[in-house]
Order: C-alpha cells, then sequence, then structure tokens
C-alpha cells in the first residue's frame, strides 16, 4: 500500500500564493508571500474558497481607509491547519469561516445582549495588524497589511480565534465562504436587523450579492411586494429569487424614489441600501412611509462621504438604521455564536444559497472575477484555491 507523506507544518513559516495590493490605485498583484506561524491566541488556516465582496472593491481602489501593501479578502472559507498556545475554540483539521468583526465575548458590546461591533475589530479604524500590532505576512522582505484581520486571497492566512468561527464537518466549502459575509449580511439584514413583517413592502437598492441576499431575508419573512432596483440587467434572477418589480434608474424620467411612493402611494415598509452610495442612501431613505417606515442602511460606503438628511422629516416616526459598516456588522448576529447555525440551516435546507452564486473560479482567475463584478454580470463568485 502506497503511504503518502504530509508534511507538517506547524510552528513553521509558509511560502504561498496571495493577492496584495502594492498602493493605491494599483491592480492586485499575485505573489509569493511568506506566511508566520499564528502567536498566542490565534489560527492559522488553509483557505478552500474566498468570494468577491463590494467592500474588498472598495478597499483596492482606496476608498476605505486601509495601509498599504495589503492583502484583501475578508470572506472566506477554510480549514485550520496550526494553532498556538490559549486556542481552545477550534483544532487543526476542523472547518472555519472567518469573521471581520470577531466576538471575544469580554468587551462592553459583546456582553450587551444587543451588542455585536466587538471592541476587538479592526475596521474602525483599520491598522492592518493583529492584535500584538504586528503583521503575519510578509513578501520581497516588506511587511504586509492585514485586510480587517482576516486577509483572505491567500492560500494561508492567520487570524485572531475570536475571528474563527467553527463550522458543521459536513459543509460544502466551495461554497459556504459566502455565509461568512454575503448572506449573513444581507439574508440577516432583513430577517435579523429589521424583521421584515409578513404582507409588508419592502425596496432594495442595489442587487448584488448583498442585494439579492436581502431579497431572499424579505422572501423569507413574508413579504408582499419586493421592488428591486438596480442599473445592471439581474431582473431575471431577482424576479427567481422573490422580486416583484424591477427599477432601473437609467429608464425612468423621474427619481426613483418618486416612483417607488407612486407605486406604493404611501412608501414602503422597509428600504434597504446595499450599494454604499450617498444618492442611493437617500434615495432609500426618501422611499419610506414617513411614520412607519424603516430604513436600512446595508452598503458600505467610501470613508471620505457624507450622508445628509432633511432633520424636519425625522420626527413624523420612520427609522433610519445603521446595520452597516463592513458587512451590516453581520446585521446584528454575534458572529461566532450564530453564523455557525446559518451553516446548519443552509445544511438542514432552511435557506439556499446556491442561487447566489453565479461564477466559481480558481484563484488565479481573480482579475476576471473583478472584470465580472466591475461589469455586473455576477450576483458572487467564489474564487477557489
Amino acid at each position: 500500500m502506497e503511504r503518502k507523506f504530509i508534511m507538517d507544518t506547524s510552528g513553521k513559516t509558509i511560502t504561498c500564493r496571495a493577492a496584495i495590493v502594492w498602493k493605491t490605485g494599483s491592480t492586485l498583484a499575485i505573489e509569493e508571500v511568506q506566511v508566520d506561524p499564528p502567536k498566542a491566541r490565534e489560527v492559522r488556516i488553509k483557505m478552500i474558497s474566498t468570494g468577491i465582496c463590494g467592500t474588498d472593491d472598495h478597499a483596492v481602489k482606496g476608498l476605505l481607509s486601509v495601509n498599504f501593501p495589503f492583502i484583501p479578502g475578508h470572506e472566506g472559507a477554510g480549514i485550520v491547519e496550526s494553532i498556538d498556545e490559549g486556542v481552545s475554540s477550534v483544532k487543526p483539521g476542523d472547518k472555519v469561516l472567518t469573521l471581520t468583526i470577531p466576538q471575544c465575548r469580554e468587551c462592553s458590546s459583546c456582553l450587551h445582549p444587543k451588542g455585536n461591533f466587538c471592541e476587538k475589530q479592526d475596521v474602525l479604524p483599520s491598522s492592518g495588524l493583529m492584535l500584538d500590532k504586528t503583521s503575519r505576512f510578509t513578501c520581497k522582505g516588506k511587511k504586509i497589511y492585514h485586510s480587517f484581520r482576516a486577509s483572505t486571497f491567500t492560500e494561508y492566512t492567520v487570524v485572531p480565534e475570536i475571528a474563527v468561527a467553527k463550522i458543521d464537518a459536513a459543509a460544502p466549502m466551495d461554497k459556504v465562504s459566502i455565509i461568512s459575509c454575503e448572506v449573513s449580511t444581507g439574508y440577516g439584514a432583513a430577517v435579523n436587523s429589521a424583521k421584515v413583517t409578513r404582507s409588508s413592502t419592502c425596496v432594495v437598492f442595489g442587487l448584488g450579492g448583498v442585494g439579492s441576499a436581502i431579497v431572499m431575508g424579505c422572501k423569507a419573512s413574508g413579504a408582499s411586494r419586493i421592488i428591486g432596483v438596480d442599473i445592471n440587467e439581474k431582473f431575471p434572477r431577482a424576479r427567481a429569487l422573490g422580486v416583484t418589480d424591477c427599477l432601473n434608474p437609467r429608464n425612468l424620467k423621474k427619481p426613483v424614489q418618486q416612483v417607488v411612493m407612486e407605486m406604493t402611494r404611501v412608501g414602503v415598509d422597509f428600504a434597504f441600501e446595499a450599494i454604499g452610495l450617498s444618492d442611493t442612501m437617500i434615495a432609500a431613505w426618501d422611499s419610506c412611509h414617513q411614520s412607519y417606515g424603516v430604513c436600512l442602511m446595508v452598503g458600505v460606503a467610501s470613508s471620505n462621504s457624507q450622508l445628509s438628511l432633511n432633520a424636519p422629516d425625522i420626527i413624523s416616526g420612520w427609522t433610519l438604521k445603521g446595520v452597516s459598516f463592513f458587512c451590516c456588522c453581520f446585521a446584528d448576529y454575534k458572529t461566532r455564536d450564530c453564523i455557525p447555525q446559518l451553516v446548519t440551516d443552509y445544511l438542514q435546507n432552511k435557506i439556499n444559497i446556491d442561487p447566489l452564486i453565479t461564477h466559481q473560479l480558481p484563484f488565479d482567475q481573480l482579475h476576471k472575477a473583478f472584470e465580472l463584478y466591475h461589469a455586473g454580470k455576477t450576483i458572487h463568485c467564489i474564487l477557489l484555491f
């Protein structure tokens, strides 16, 4: 019988491929990088799949406050390669998802029943470093920064234990990476954050990956009417997911919010913005019923953008909820506690994420994946290692 030799890499530096953004405005370059072993309470992961998310595109373009050079990516699924001292929640061989928003279970946010924006996050602001203020990546002798302590555009990554969610061993790793961001963000925004009610009317601005997941959440919650707004021709897929009315602002003679108000006569019960632009945020807000409407900002805006609302309008009772910064802050989910359950729900056919995945490409076709994203030809593309 042939015996397969498996090299033990624990405690050793690993050389692998990763995508690096060297400076603002530069394109992604696939380079050979060195990945250090994990330190105390850290986990090194062999990535299996990672998704292309709008947040990654913003970061690559320099629209977010990040340090260069860095390895982008935050939506990932992989297998634990090694751990260091103090790690007790996962072990080598476990299937895991990376989490942009960690759950330390010790800070004021984690301990509060409604809080989930852990104080040990690296989003606001983003240092690009691990909790000990150092990096685990080097390339050509130069320190490479992390992306929100996730960095999934690499064959191996190192993350804090508090930013890892152990998932069911039966999970298909070529698909479930989208649950670490897109599904928890979009589906959760409707089901968990907004708590969309049965027979309600909703509007979703942006029908990409997150917006499509919002549509799924609205339909699952029993919404009777779901208006989808997008400038790209994603409407056939959107209708299959549950959209009842489709609007392309480029084909309208009036502002889209005015059209939505005329369609509903009073405004929608729930409005979701999944693009990250100030103009569409205002349009979503203006589409709501002025007394009881709820507007959720899910899209990630650039770091220097501002949102201006008409102050007197606010007193009438409608609600503006910032469920977002870097993927809805996971739709108010306590990440390590709740994200694994979404994977289980998928395995038990309680939710179906398959329609959200329109493309799967090998990692070395990263640039093609971004071309599809920019052309609006994909709902969600997953890169496979």
